[in-house]
């Protein structure tokens, strides 16, 4: 099949475009860099020339609220004209675990909306929910912490690897569509306390975590199920610890 992957540049995009290289696919490694620009739509009916599928894996620079909604409602906008034009036959998406049951959060409202624009495109199409990759659990223990303690919201979190991410997104790319929403998911859901612990570990580094009742993250209440999968979901097989000792 010819592939082409939007967003090819980032750091799910390098792995997919690679992965779906080595299973013998066509692969067009589109970005901003190559002339293919999501935001104004240039470049994208050339990206798109005979391809068989589209992976849309762009994400957008500012996660600020009105930034970021802008970004995936424009871009995804973009890219379906484009793809209806191109007479692709199959969009893939990748999206996040428990978007639309955290509307607090701007960023998970963006990406409802991406979705929403997808599902009502007509076009076939499968959207991979992931959870939080192991590459941001320093981004995120940082955001909670506040002089020199770890907030750590109530609720879990399911880390997952880039890598693994990536192999479900190549792997919905070789497949049929599904109409609907596949979930991949860490093998351990834990809480944002354990998380934190294990990334400050890595580090070298010792201080408090205090779970606390009024914490978010990036925004948001997550509760018992707001960030984990639930029955259907595929598991991948690197722990946040395994996975952080290769670092």
């Amino acid at each position: 099949m010819r592939i082409t992957v939007m967003g090819a540049s980032g750091q799910i995009g390098t792995k997919v475009v690679a992965l779906l290289a080595a299973a013998g696919h066509e692969t067009v490694a589109a970005s901003r860099n190559t002339g293919a620009d999501v935001l104004t739509g240039e470049g994208l009916l050339d990206a798109l020339a005979g391809a068989d599928v589209l992976v849309d894996v762009v994400n957008s620079p500012n996660f600020a609220d009105g930034p970021v909604l802008d970004f995936f409602t424009r871009s995804t906008t973009n890219q379906v004209a484009a793809a209806k034009k191109a007479d692709v036959s199959h969009y893939v998406a990748l999206s996040i675990v428990g978007c639309d049951a955290l509307p607090d959060s701007g960023y998970m409202r963006a990406k409802v909306a991406q979705e929403r624009i997808i599902t009502e495109s007509g076009l076939p199409y499968t959207i991979v929910r992931a959870t939080q990759f192991h590459e941001f659990a320093d981004a995120i223990t940082t955001s909670l912490t506040v002089d020199d303690v770890v907030r750590a919201p109530e609720g879990l979190i399911q880390p997952i690897a880039g890598a693994d991410v990536a192999a479900a997104v190549a792997r919905a790319a070789q497949g049929a569509p599904a109409d609907g929403i596949v979930d991949v998911g860490g093998p351990e859901k834990m809480t944002f306390a354990e998380l934190a612990a294990v990334a400050l570990a890595h580090r070298g580094q010792t201080l408090s975590i205090v779970v606390d009742p009024e914490a978010v993250y990036f925004g948001t209440k997550v509760g018992e199920t707001g960030l984990i999968t639930g029955p259907g979901a595929m598991l991948s097989q690197t722990r946040l610890a395994d996975w952080l000792a290769t670092q």
